[in-house]
């Protein structure tokens, strides 16, 4: 959407407007002023004489035909319609774009989609819209996910009303997983068990905890143990202690994220819906898609029917997940067999769009970016 020119197109229609509005005053206050002027004179004869009495009535109807305010009027309004009916035009090609356009014929597995579908109801923790969907569209594979989803949301509900302990239940179950992983999720818990105990029941119920809870963790997590045990000695009044910050309420907002996304992480789903990712980076190139179709159509060519993509579709940062290398000069994405390479210039080519540039390995060729010149063995494979 190119809001400059939605903006510029906005000026001229108000511009316009206030036009229209000038004009349009400026010919009522002319024409009630030769109204106003008849009727003064008409109300000073003194005589009833119909003569001059018409005489009056047919100058002024010749001052009101030299103004002429019914045309006048209409053609500035006119000029306003035309303005901002071509504003309107440019809204909806802005805001409601025609987004079949965009569309290439795919094949669609639609019991994948529906499960896809069915699935995003659950990781919402929508489960009655879930089981209404899977029900009607009789998918029940996309039920497979609803227990441990449901199990997790029910312990998100009990770590946010700070009842720790059925999170600490699944840490406990999935220790070994999550220690191959390297989480410090199960840590986090306790920690926030800690000092949840050392506020409400005291030092004493606190350190107690701490020889039973923190043991296992002592190799990995020392110095934050040994930063727990001197907020005992702050018991009663950790608020104006050197820790006060371990009662941030963002603590327990972090460790309910962290605990989602290693729950998800367990059931080898990602944190965001598939189908949410999907939709959004899809609407991010929606207009790019748009006015390449708009532009290939003009030229009598259909895009639908290409194999890759004649220019880069730029998504935020967020829906770029792993590296992917364009070469500049062939326009084709690296793979295995056509890997980046470096050439001593510092600018990065394919691979066979090198090969293309020197007939053998020996020969010397000219960078297409700059003046250097290099040889196919002197350029390096590099790895993004």
């Amino acid at each position: 959407m190119d809001v400059t020119s939605i903006q510029e197109a906005f000026d001229r229609v108000s511009k316009k407007q206030k036009l229209c509005y000038t004009k349009t005053q400026d010919v009522i206050d002319r024409t009630l002023h030769e109204v106003q002027a008849a009727a003064v004179t008409l109300n000073e004869i003194v005589d009833c004489i119909p003569e001059v009495r018409k005489g009056v009535l047919t100058d002024l109807q010749l001052k009101l035909t030299e103004i002429g305010p019914s045309s006048q009027v209409g053609a500035t309004q006119k000029e306003l319609n035309t303005t901002v009916s071509k504003y309107g035009k440019l809204l909806d090609k802005a805001f409601n774009p025609d987004i079949a356009k965009a569309h290439r014929e795919v094949e669609f597995d639609s019991h994948l989609i529906n499960q896809i579908i069915g699935q995003h109801f659950y990781r919402l923790g929508l489960f009655e819209l879930g089981d209404c969907f899977v029900n009607e569209s009789q998918e029940p594979n996309a039920a497979a996910l609803k227990a441990p989803l449901y199990e997790m949301y029910q312990n998100l509900e009990h770590l946010r009303a700070k009842n720790l302990e059925p999170a600490l239940n699944w840490t406990r179950k999935n220790r070994q997983t999550l220690k191959a992983k390297g989480s410090s999720l199960e840590f986090q818990l306790h920690q926030l068990q800690f000092v949840h105990i050392l506020r409400i029941k005291g030092r004493s119920e606190a350190l107690e905890y701490a020889k039973v809870s923190f043991s296992a963790f002592a190799a990995q997590h020392m110095s934050d143990i040994q930063r727990l045990m001197a907020c005992l000695l702050w018991a009663n009044r950790l608020e104006s202690s050197p820790y006060k910050d371990l009662l941030s309420p963002s603590h327990w907002d972090v460790v309910a994220l962290q605990f989602s996304r290693e729950c998800r992480n367990l059931l080898g789903q990602a944190y965001e819906s598939p189908l949410y990712v999907t939709l959004s980076a899809g609407s991010q190139a929606l207009s790019s898609l748009l006015k390449l179709a708009t532009v290939m159509s003009s030229k009598k060519q259909e895009w639908a029917a290409l194999k890759q993509m004649p220019i880069e579709i730029e998504l935020d940062k967020a829906y770029q997940f792993h590296s992917v290398f364009a070469c500049p000069v062939s326009r084709e994405q690296s793979t295995v067999d056509n890997p980046p390479m470096l050439m001593r210039c510092g600018h990065v080519l394919c691979k066979q769009s090198i090969q293309k540039l020197t007939k053998s390995n020996s020969r010397t060729f000219k960078c297409p970016y700059c003046p250097l010149e290099t040889t196919a063995t002197q350029c390096r494979q590099i790895y993004f």
